[in-house]
């Protein structure tokens, strides 16, 4: 299992939100576990589930225009 907590930065853009939500969306299509909060979403599954969910958001979001990523990965199990 892995987990990762992924940040997104849309810039040059004053859609910052709806690219966000729309990449946050993507997930969801794709399957994957994840929770949203106020300045980081997490994404909790197998490697390939994680690793696919991280591209999908990277993607849809870059597809907007220029976006900055940060990702923090653990594969600690996951508590809760």
């Amino acid at each position: 299992m892995l987990s990762a907590e992924v940040s997104l930065y849309p810039q040059k853009t004053t859609r910052a939100s709806e690219i966000i939500n729309d990449s946050i969306q993507s997930l969801a299509r794709q399957g994957v576990s994840y929770n949203v909060g106020p300045i980081s979403t997490e994404i909790h599954g197998t490697e390939e589930q994680v690793w696919t969910g991280i591209r999908s958001l990277f993607d849809r979001a870059s597809s907007a225009g220029e976006v900055s990523m940060v990702v923090t990965l653990s594969n600690a199990a996951r508590k809760g």
